[in-house]
């Protein structure tokens, strides 16, 4: 009997153990975890809404300066992407390296010698022999675009840095229009200098290149799209729409709605008379003020141009040369008026967007690449094109065939040989006429004597009158005062250069008037007999070849026709333009150019100065530091905040240590205790989180109005990135969980008893 009681008690306290054990085994699940949590948060509202705050203090400082320096680098990528869309890299088919020249200029003022010295003394800077230097090196170099424009097409690294390209092409646009006259014009400044004879000589091919380029080619946007998004962003529509065929073009104005001056002549809305008397004024000194003139939208939109291609101005003669009939006013007018010009109509007028550090266009009127195209195409079409493309050694223009390369210039003797040979084939009116030409020429040292004469006449005084008339004449103005004070201050030398010109042209002038009337009583058998009778000697004939002797050869080049005729290989363009968002996109398109150089031949390696790495890379350093400045606040404020948060959450499980405790009492597991702690650590730290950034968002508002009023910028605008956020409140979580681990576990391990006992 007391085996069986004793027996009964051992199963009893077993069964008992076990429950015990089950009990503890027992784990809490997490949603009941949470339950309690919240349950313990809402019922200590104030406390947890005052820890959440005060928690998100840090969360908000981070904020603040992550919106701010989100707001910095998006202005930073779009100040980066406008300079750079007006200084893109430019790789011309002709190009001269300017590197070395430009930065001996930019180190004028420091050192140019390795030669260490003392500070003892005052020593030279050899500047000028660098200077020197560096520009007798500079060499011109011929670049094979078409070669690197394959290698671009198949190099798939340069698409990751190349935010746009653009090709140009050696293709003249011949735009014209009528003015408020209906005179038919050409729209370039070119045209305007030369009319108004300020057009210095040789500076045609310069003007393509100024600042005062009317006419610009857009850059194109990706998979074929007429306009690239970047002139989207810089600019704004102020009327009509962007060009949506190669047949329309766009205006664009100024932050004013103004164009310039001279510009306006190219559209054909001033006149060259109007042009000209503006030039009188401004030279004597008369004002405008009150002047304005304006256009409305849609008479600026009602303008119309036409693209003559070069090839449409010649017209075939019935020998089968070809005749330019852009040389006469007559043979313009009738092209112009011919259904061969390609009609340009105004789509709109654009302005820049006030939010652009800069405008990539500096022209007045912006045309697309679907134009440029399609004009040569058509060109390479043309009848005389396609004449020349299958005579490659004839001049299809003159009829004449081009010059071999391994013909040698001819000596006198074989001149001599050669004219007369023509002479002796000439008729006798033909001789009458050469014989006349000849002897209307009066001989220079003649002429020198004349001049010299005739000005021995003159005083200094009387000298300075003729000059002042035939200035003020020329100029067309009737305030001479400026004109003589300037003629008065030359010297001798000067004076005379200045008058003896003109009068040796009409010394010249009244010479060969009258020889031709002596001559005229003559009958052409009677000339020819003259001339037939004359003798030059070798030299003369020699002179005489190389005026009178008719071309046997072209003086173009087989390349240089084509050129002329408009024909051009869109594989082969003369410029390549490539666009980087940033300065470092630049650098890697930069190393990317260096490796192609590396394997190319030397003559199809790439030369060009990048003048954008010369001038701007102080500006690449700025930006960085700034990127720096602001990553370092940020990291330190994170720091502050982590400190400040994990505190705050010590402070808060040491108050709670006797509910842990009466937990624990009713069989919570410590596993328990830490589930429930970290449920509810998570949810302030949540709480934390969002309550910092919609405090933030708030804040954003006023300090975007404060920095647009000190910096004066309006596209600089604090604005926190939504991944940021997400980031933050991750953060705000990961910290409230970090700093209440420790002392959660802490709390745990105490007695039951004794964590009963704390208050």
């Amino acid at each position: 009997a007391d085996a069986s009681q004793e027996g009964k008690a051992s199963a009893a306290e077993k069964k008992e153990k076990g429950k015990e054990k089950r009990l503890k085994n027992r784990s809490m699940s997490f949603a009941t975890a949470l339950s309690l949590s919240l349950n313990n948060l809402k019922t200590k509202k104030g406390r947890t809404f005052l820890t959440s705050f005060a928690g998100s203090i840090g969360i908000i400082g981070i904020a603040l300066i992550l919106a701010v320096s989100n707001g910095v680098q998006v202005y930073i990528d779009r100040v980066q992407e406008d300079t750079l869309s007006s200084y893109p890299i430019t790789i011309q088919e002709q190009s001269v390296d300017m590197t070395g020249l430009i930065t001996t200029i930019m180190n004028a003022n420091t050192s140019q010698t390795e030669i260490k010295h003392e500070l003892d003394a005052v020593y030279s800077n050899r500047v000028m022999y660098e200077l020197l230097s560096s520009l007798s090196n500079t060499s011109v170099q011929y670049n094979n675009l078409a070669a690197f424009k394959k290698y671009m097409e198949e190099t798939p690294e340069f698409a990751e840095y190349i935010s746009a390209i653009q090709y140009t092409y050696a293709l003249d646009f011949n735009i014209y229009t009528e003015d408020a006259d209906g005179k038919i014009i050409k729209s370039d400044l070119a045209e305007l200098m030369e009319a108004l004879s300020i057009m210095p000589e040789g500076s045609e091919e310069m003007m393509s290149f100024s600042s005062f380029d009317v006419w610009q080619e857009m850059l194109p946007g990706e998979n074929g799209a007429l306009v690239n998004d970047l002139l989207y962003e810089q600019y704004d529509i102020v009327y009509g729409s962007w060009p949506s065929s190669y047949d329309e073009i766009v205006l664009i104005v100024d932050e004013n709605n103004e164009i310039s001056d001279v510009s306006l002549y190219a559209l054909g809305l001033k006149t060259t008379e109007e042009v000209r008397q503006e030039l009188i004024d401004s030279m004597e000194g008369s004002t405008q003020t009150g002047k304005v003139e304006r256009w409305t939208y849609e008479e600026i939109c009602g303008k119309t141009f036409k693209l003559i291609l070069s090839s449409d101005f010649y017209s075939k003669n019935a020998d089968g040369t070809y005749t330019d009939l852009s040389q006469s006013e007559t043979g313009l007018s009738l092209i112009y008026q011919s259904d061969k010009p390609i009609s340009l109509k105004v789509s709109g007028i654009v302005r820049p967007s006030g939010d652009a550090v800069s405008s990539m266009m500096s022209g007045a009127i912006g045309y697309t690449s679907a134009l440029t195209e399609y004009a040569i195409e058509r060109a390479s079409e043309s009848d005389i094109v396609k004449e020349q493309l299958e005579n490659p050694a004839v001049d299809v223009i003159t009829g004449l065939p081009f010059m071999n390369e391994s013909d040698e210039e001819l000596t006198d003797a074989e001149k001599a040989a050669q004219i007369q040979a023509y002479f002796a084939g000439l008729t006798n009116a033909e001789k009458a006429a050469l014989y006349t030409s000849i002897h209307s020429k009066m001989p220079q040292e003649e002429l020198e004597a004349a001049a010299d004469a005739y000005l021995s006449q003159y005083t200094r005084e009387e000298l300075i009158e003729l000059v002042v008339a035939a200035y003020a004449e020329e100029l067309g103005i009737t305030d001479t005062t400026e004109i003589r004070s300037y003629i008065e201050s030359m010297s001798e030398e000067d004076l005379y250069a200045a008058v003896a010109e003109s009068v040796k042209e009409t010394i010249a002038a009244e010479y060969a008037a009258k020889v031709e009337e002596q001559l005229g009583s003559m009958t052409s058998d009677a000339l020819a007999a003259l001339f037939d009778a004359e003798s030059f000697t070798e030299a003369e004939y020699a002179a005489l070849y190389d005026e009178y002797m008719p071309a046997s050869v072209s003086e173009t080049t087989y390349e240089k026709n084509l050129e002329r005729l408009g024909y051009v290989d869109l594989a082969s363009p003369s410029a390549i333009h490539i666009y980087a968002a940033t300065f470092e996109d630049k650098d890697n398109i930069s190393a990317l150019i260096a490796q192609y150089n590396e394997g190319a031949s030397e003559t199809d390696q790439i030369s060009y100065t990048d003048y954008v790495a010369l001038l701007m890379s102080s500006i690449t350093t700025i930006i960085n530091a700034i990127s720096y400045v602001l990553i370092a606040f940020v990291a330190i404020s994170l720091v502050v905040s982590s400190i400040m948060i994990g505190i705050i959450t010590y402070i808060s499980v040491l108050e709670r240590t006797k509910e842990i405790g009466i937990l624990r009492a009713i069989g919570a597991s410590k596993r328990d205790i830490s589930r429930v702690f970290n449920a509810e650590t998570a949810s302030v730290g949540f709480i934390s989180g969002a309550l910092g950034i919609g405090i933030t968002l708030l804040i954003t508002i006023p300090v975007n109005l404060i920095l647009h009023a000190l910096t004066g910028i309006g596209s600089l605008s604090a604005s926190l990135p939504v991944l940021g956020a997400v980031i933050l409140v991750a953060i705000s979580i990961a910290l409230t969980l970090i700093a209440g681990l420790i002392p959660s576990r802490i709390a745990a391990k105490k007695d039951p008893v004794v964590a009963l006992r704390t208050e």
